[in-house]
């Protein structure tokens, strides 16, 4: 009669921990894991960023959190952010200063152009390691623009990158089970709202990047023909 309660604890206790583990993150993006992680840290990185700044670092913190593998999803999301930060490199690589003028104003222009020209490294490191509202764009597009060597760029963001993902990596591992039930006991229901929002912002952020690119694309072939 004594070992009767104990049996239907254990269980009652991992479906618990099942329901809190499953109300933060939907099961689709959970699967989705290490990859999920590296398309998202490609379009935060990309010349078109995500909506929402910090998307890769929340992502990976949550992941991490579900008892995902810290090291194989820091890897992915280090790997992401390198590759959308070299199409943002080489779109500033191309097209010069005269997109940097489009993509960034003035007053910010000239001074990040004489701190990137007289600190390279620290100018992409920095801007790279600092979480938001710190803006990265503007920056790797400037490290481009400026010429800034492919091998300097790629060293600096990949260490910041580094620093920044493996910390992340390591709050999601050692106090992932607070995040849960933090997120269990305040968010959770309203985890459906916060997703499709996410997801809205997300495809007009898109929506919104094209018809950017494609605005300074046509202006840029009437400046030439004229």
């Amino acid at each position: 009669m004594i070992a009767t309660p104990s049996r239907t604890r254990v269980p009652s206790a991992t479906h618990a921990a099942a329901h809190a583990h499953g109300a933060l993150l939907p099961g689709w993006l959970v699967h989705l894991g290490a990859i999920g992680l590296f398309a998202v840290a490609i379009i935060d990185s990309s010349p078109i960023p995500l909506p929402l700044p910090g998307s890769t670092d929340l992502l990976l913190l949550l992941l991490v959190a579900h008892r995902g593998n810290p090291f194989l999803l820091s890897a992915a999301a280090i790997a992401g952010s390198v590759i959308g930060g070299y199409l943002t490199w080489s779109a500033g690589y191309k097209g010069g200063e005269a997109l940097l003028e489009r993509s960034v104003p003035a007053r910010f222009r000239q001074r990040l152009e004489r701190w990137a020209t007289d600190h390279s490294f620290l100018t992409v490191f920095i801007s790279a390691v600092l979480p938001p509202p710190v803006p990265l764009t503007p920056f790797l597009l400037a490290a481009g623009a400026l010429k800034v060597t492919r091998n300097r760029f790629l060293v600096a963001l990949a260490s910041a990158r580094v620093v920044r993902y493996g910390l992340i990596a390591w709050a999601g591992a050692t106090y992932g089970r607070k995040v849960v039930r933090w997120w269990t006991q305040n968010l959770a229901q309203w985890s459906d709202a916060i997703l499709w929002t996410f997801i809205g912002l997300l495809v007009a952020g898109i929506v919104y990047g094209i018809w950017q690119y494609r605005r300074q694309r046509s202006e840029a072939e009437e400046q030439a023909f004229a």
